[in-house]
């Protein structure tokens, strides 16, 4: 089917091809970028289940940076009501993500956790997952974001010099998983240093670290993460739809604003995430 795209969903993935210091090999070019996009279906084949004028969200495709895109109908999916064109191009990937971690290290109701870069896209969506499993969520982050963490109900922490005594003083218990989505050093050594259990200790970020280290790395190009994250897109959706799972829109441009939205996706760009808007 093909979508007319209201909104794209920016998130670094996109730019790991062609940011300094990654490889620039002709033979890719030209690079169609963009994993998930929002909009309204304008043509469709018989037997996909929708029609033109859904409104539907649609992950993982190819070049969602564009006005149109023809996608396989299993990848579509209807946009939750209560969501802006923004938000919902921008709720997957990072909700996958998310779910994955938790996951794999096997969260349940009355764990107390840690999540290293709370405030981040993927951080905002573990706070909410982990709450909503009944878990207790303490997250790293710059003190100028502790009110964007304690607002997904999670206990906001410092980084930086004594993060584990920090850590350690307000949750005197046992954290039994540490999930990271900052890949710093300092992550990967407070997260050994409170959890006993490697085993419980993840990271998408910090690859070198957990080989090193032996600990759990997930990233969507593994085989067990990918089928997982297929099968995840559906309840996330729900959990939208029911008001349960938000996705923060720091800022939108424009589509032929383009090379200064990717700018500020390389650069840093404070909460919240960034979306092209059709």
């Amino acid at each position: 089917m093909r979508i007319a795209v209201r909104a794209a969903g920016m998130n670094p993935a996109d730019v790991k091809g062609f940011a300094a210091g990654a490889g620039k090999d002709p033979a890719v070019l030209p690079k169609v970028i963009g994993l998930e996009v929002a909009g309204v279906v304008d043509a469709v084949g018989e037997g996909a289940g929708f029609a033109v004028g859904d409104e539907v969200l649609a992950y993982q495709v190819r070049g969602g940076y564009s006005s149109r895109i023809t996608v396989p109908a299993g990848d579509v999916f209807r946009k939750p009501a209560g969501m802006s064109f923004p938000e919902a191009a921008n709720l997957l990937l990072t909700g996958v993500t998310a779910a994955d971690m938790l996951q794999v290290t096997g969260v349940i109701s009355g764990d107390t956790i840690v999540v290293h870069g709370a405030s981040g896209a993927v951080g905002v969506s573990l706070l909410q997952q982990a709450r909503l499993l009944g878990a207790r969520v303490v997250g790293t982050a710059s003190e100028r974001n502790f009110d964007l963490v304690r607002s997904f109900g999670a206990i906001p922490v410092r980084y930086g010099d004594g993060l584990a005594e920090r850590l350690r003083e307000v949750a005197p218990q046992r954290y039994v998983a540490a999930l990271d989505t900052a890949g710093t050093d300092e992550a990967a050594d407070v997260s050994l240093d409170l959890v006993p259990d490697r085993r419980r200790i993840v990271t998408i970020a910090n690859f070198a670290r957990a080989r090193r280290d032996g600990f759990l790395a997930v990233g969507g190009t593994t085989p067990e993460s990918r089928d997982f994250r297929n099968r995840a897109r559906r309840p996330l959706l729900e959990l939208a739809a029911a008001g349960d799972l938000k996705v923060p829109v720091g800022r939108t441009f424009a589509l032929d604003e383009a090379p200064a939205a990717v700018e500020a996706l390389i650069g840093g760009h404070g909460t919240g995430k960034l979306a092209l808007t059709v």
